[in-house]
């Protein structure tokens, strides 16, 4: 991988390089570790442990429209008849009727109505309210929602604008400039990663000072790298200039265009946006953090969330009781190597007490997947002891009933040791992760 790549890779992704990633990510889930989290396998961050911000698209038009950023004209509505009397309101040429759901792929998405897409164009404002009343209601099935889909509640009827030319824009927090970065190319409307892979040379970047933001000069020549001419360069300049105000406003990690749209019409427009806060900011952006649609998350994820743990569940029969991602996705690994099947993907953090232990035993024994659990902890920060104690009243208390194989490693291990030992319940202890993995997977095959 050349250093372009390399540079661009880093600003873009986080790899956790792990065999449960692709079952976190068909979920729309980003997964923080309660120590880092590894940028590209080069660098880490420190971070808190949080569930990201999630928004619908219409909500983050509003925040961009609140901006003075140029995007399409949009109502939503959450029953056909709205959706009708919306087309009308709007008396465009041609309308975009999308389904309001956080997962992706809506476009070649399938309702349980029957209706096929979740993305239609008509110039018929009655076929709005037509389509509407298939949509909305009825579950959207697509590649990254579950099986059975998500029911949509709310659809955004918008403008419907021709693009004669697509380029991609972002602003991003980046460590090798310590702070903001413009990052733009002429390549738009399509995955950047593949612009950067094939043609790097098309990816420009502009460090934003953050005492003097992004000064004209630096906007002026982010659009005509992007291939903005004549009164269009100024006027993409002005966007990008509305974006970096957003970006401060809201305490956004990264603000991402894609496309920013040229039209027939000489208009340079936001046709789609991505926008990622900053959690810690909550305290100061509650008006933002408000909007936040948790409807499409799984109740178990959220439970888990209530208490400071990070839960994402898994199609096997081994339940996966860790501290720390990293352990976390090694441990998920190791069962599989085994030939057995993680059921889920537990963190527990660093600062764990007694009550998160319990709770998370009875977040895992409500699945009725789970055969087997495994417990593995490593205590840096971690007091073993807590650990032990809160497994031995956990047990006792939900009356476990499947088989549990613990393996403690670290500070207090000794006293842990000493507690399960005397606890007089049937605990299998393993030396270390290995013999932990063979064990749970030869509980499930007895």
């Amino acid at each position: 991988m050349n250093s372009s790549l390399r540079h661009f890779s880093l600003l873009f992704r986080v790899n956790m390089a792990a065999s449960m990633a692709s079952q976190a990510a068909a979920k729309g889930l980003r997964i923080g570790t309660s120590k880092h989290i590894l940028h590209d396998k080069l660098k880490c961050t420190w971070l808190n442990p949080r569930r990201w911000l999630n928004l619908q698209e219409y909500q983050s038009k509003k925040l961009m429209q609140e901006s003075g950023v140029a995007v399409q004209r949009f109502y939503v509505a959450d029953t056909a008849s709205e959706a009708l009397e919306a087309a009308k309101r709007l008396n465009a040429k041609e309308i975009v009727l999308k389904a309001q759901i956080l997962a992706g792929g809506r476009g070649k998405g399938v309702f349980d109505s029957g209706l096929k897409g979740g993305v239609h164009l008509t110039k018929d404002p009655a076929v709005v309210g037509e389509l509407a009343n298939k949509m909305l209601g009825f579950n959207l099935i697509t590649k990254q929602t579950p099986k059975d889909g998500v029911k949509v509640k709310m659809v955004m009827v918008a403008e419907a604008l021709d693009i004669t030319r697509e380029t991609y824009f972002a602003i991003l927090m980046d460590r090798a400039f310590n702070g903001p970065v413009m990052v733009g190319s002429p390549q738009g409307g399509m995955d950047i990663e593949e612009v950067a892979a094939k043609t790097p040379e098309l990816i420009f970047k502009e460090a934003i000072d953050i005492f003097e933001g992004v000064q004209d000069d630096q906007a002026l020549r982010m659009a005509a790298n992007l291939g903005f001419r004549g009164p269009l360069q100024r006027q993409a300049a002005h966007q990008m200039k509305r974006l970096y105000d957003l970006f401060l406003k809201v305490d956004a990690t990264q603000v991402e265009v894609n496309p920013l749209g040229e039209t027939p019409e000489g208009q340079v427009v936001c046709f789609d946006a991505k926008i990622n806060f900053d959690d810690n900011a909550e305290f100061r952006q509650k008006a933002v953090f408000a909007m936040n649609d948790m409807t499409e998350s799984d109740p178990t994820e959220l439970e888990a969330a209530k208490w400071d743990l990070k839960y994402i569940g898994m199609d096997g029969n081994i339940a996966c009781f860790v501290n720390g991602a990293g352990l976390a996705m090694a441990t998920c690994d190791i069962i599989d190597l085994y030939g057995g099947k993680p059921a889920n993907f537990l963190d527990l953090g660093g600062g764990v007490k007694e009550r998160q232990v319990y709770e998370a035993f009875k977040l895992l024994t409500a699945d009725p997947k789970v055969e087997a659990i495994l417990i593995n902890i490593f205590g840096g920060i971690v007091n073993c002891a807590i650990i032990a104690n809160g497994i031995t009243k956990a047990c006792r208390e939900l009356e476990l009933k499947v088989p549990l194989v613990v393996r403690l490693e670290g500070t207090n291990v000794h006293e842990a040791k000493r507690i399960l030992t005397e606890s007089g319940l049937p605990i299998t202890a393993a030396d270390d992760l290995d013999d932990a993995a063979k064990k749970a997977v030869a509980a499930i095959r007895k």
